[in-house]
């Protein structure tokens, strides 16, 4: 660090005359007993404490400096001290200035010695430099003195605002505030799958001694490694989100935010972070040291950070991370169309996996149909490699493609929603053949509200110039199972999944004219006050059906 002589000797001159001052036992005004109380709980402000641990804000470009003595009388007295950069690299310095015995000596004489002493104090061969370091590694100096010292520590952060913890002990022998790391630091991959990574760590000397209240939690991230939890924490900060107090968790409960998910299973606590920088998970596994990290995605390179955390404390200490990339996801069976043959695709909802289809174009005209059966499906299809429709599908769909013979046509379908989804598809030369029936421009179901009776409901619906069957059911449900009712429905299943009470009645229209192709019918014999489900099934010339958007009625309460 560039230090300034003269602003390292002026506090270090005060401070030692605020502490001969208040050690002086002859009698004084009380306007300057006042000044000298005020200098020294003002320096005893900068005074690092012994044993604890101090969080401390650094300003950009602008050093800050604290203070500790080592007391007289303890041969080679032993200390450390540790500081743990949170944010950015920062530089520290440990600055010395050794008291002499006749500075002590006269130093309880009086007042008449102190221009003496302050002249002795500014010798340079009294201040030396003994320890620095510019990084964002956590960094432990060990000291031995042989005589009284005053120390001064100073801080300074070059890029930008940040906080660091500093950790002070004279005190050797006794227990340490942060958990032991063990001679091999070092975190070992030994298993690595599509979405699995498998690690292994020697264990903590602390853990053998304090299993109770030491546990191992782990961070992944898709960015980089930390070099301590407070850095860690300092980054997902950072990125938007909010963190527990500390990785060092109690499996308390407590508020999440919404972008974070909670996941709590055979004493294992895991908090999913997801932001636009990617996902960040924190997982604290007890004393455990392996463990398999799951539902990654493939071929993605993740860092792994292992922090041995005192739970009762909140210190911890960083194992040496590592990093490793999941194996890419293997190409997925494709699945040979044939003309004319109709297959049922279900798609897996969590694992948002394509489902891939393969068609020889035998023509030089086809069409691929597909049907919608539940949930919501995206259908991108390609021809010799090249995109020629990508959409999301409802209902029923028809794309007609042209070509050459023996083109190559893969059909690659995904559901878009977490829950599962099927899809019915069918790819066919034959278009005077169609597997499905003329569909009319809307399958909605429309009820009149004011030829609603206590018993009755009347509904209508769009036909088609082709003659064509049209069959109604209804079902009686309850209030609260119509959201889900809705949702359930297989649109691809015909009124053979119904129950033979639920039919209402069949029946054959067409009109020429499409602008009257709407048919009517009044379904009687209902309760009062109840709610009731509606669906019409349209079969065509093979005699698949297409159904119709369910319809929710309510007959009238009062009549």
């Amino acid at each position: 660090l560039k230090m300034s002589w003269f602003w390292f000797y002026l506090p270090l001159h005060l401070l030692m005359a605020a502490c001969l001052c208040y050690s002086i036992k002859a009698p004084t005004t009380s306007s300057q007993q006042s000044f000298k109380t005020d200098l020294f709980n003002f320096y005893h402000s900068l005074m690092l404490a012994d044993g604890k641990e101090t969080t401390i804000h650094l300003l950009k470009d602008i050093p800050k400096r604290y203070y500790f003595v080592l007391e007289e009388g303890r041969a080679l007295a032993p200390f450390t001290i540790t500081v743990t950069p949170c944010d950015v690299p920062i530089e520290w310095s440990i600055l010395v200035h050794k008291a002499s015995a006749s500075f002590l000596g006269k130093a309880a004489q009086g007042d008449h010695d102190t221009q003496e002493v302050s002249k002795s104090q500014k010798a340079p061969s009294m201040v030396s430099t003994i320890f620095n370091y510019k990084g964002n590694s956590v960094e432990t100096y060990m000291g031995m003195s042989s005589h009284s010292a005053l120390y001064m520590l100073e801080f300074l952060s070059t890029e930008r605002d940040t906080h660091i913890t500093v950790y002070l002990t004279t005190d050797t022998t006794s227990g340490q505030l942060y958990p032991e790391l063990p001679v091999d630091p070092r975190i070992d991959v030994i298993g690595i799958g599509h979405t699995t990574v498998t690690l292994t760590w020697k264990h903590s000397p602390s853990v053998l001694q304090h299993r109770e209240n030491i546990q191992y939690c782990l961070l992944v991230n898709e960015k980089h490694n930390y070099k301590s939890l407070c850095a860690a924490e300092t980054a997902i900060r950072s990125s938007g989100m909010k963190l527990p107090p500390t990785l060092a968790l109690s499996l308390s409960p407590y508020l999440l935010e919404p972008q974070q998910v909670m996941i709590l299973s055979n004493s294992e606590l895991s908090i999913i972070n997801k932001a636009s920088s990617g996902e960040v998970r924190q997982i604290c596994m007890g004393t455990k040291n392996t463990y398999t990290v799951l539902n990654l995605s493939p071929s993605t390179q993740y860092y792994f950070d292992v922090f041995i955390v005192n739970l009762l404390t909140n210190a911890s200490a960083a194992y040496t991370g590592t990093f490793a990339r999941t194996l890419e996801e293997p190409e997925p069976k494709v699945m040979e169309l044939k003309d004319g043959k109709v297959i049922q695709v279900v798609l897996d909802g969590k694992k948002q996996k394509f489902y891939s289809l393969q068609y020889q174009a035998r023509h030089k005209k086809i069409q691929f149909t597909f049907q919608l059966c539940r949930g919501q499906v995206r259908v991108h299809i390609m021809k010799n490699g090249k995109t020629v429709a990508l959409e999301n599908i409802s209902g029923l769909r028809y794309f007609l493609l042209k070509g050459k013979l023996l083109d190559t046509y893969l059909v690659q379908l995904r559901s878009t929603e977490e829950s599962n989804s099927s899809v019915k598809v069918q790819v066919s030369p034959h278009f005077h053949k169609p597997l499905f029936p003329l569909l009319p421009e809307s399958l909605k179901i429309k009820s009149f509200s004011k030829l609603r009776t206590c018993n009755s409901v009347t509904i209508a619906w769009l036909g088609t110039q082709e003659e064509s069957k049209y069959c109604v059911y209804k079902k009686r449900i309850e209030e609260d199972r119509v959201w889900m009712e809705l949702r359930s429905a297989d649109r691809c299943s015909g009124p053979e999944s119904r129950h033979k009470s639920e039919k209402v009645l069949c029946k054959y229209f067409y009109d020429i004219n499409l602008q009257r192709a709407v048919t009517t019918e009044t379904i009687k014999g209902l309760d009062a006050g109840t709610l009731y489900l509606f669906d019409v099934y349209l079969f065509g010339p093979s005699g698949i059906p297409v159904r119709y958007h369910s319809k929710v009625v309510k007959t009238r309460k009062k009549c």
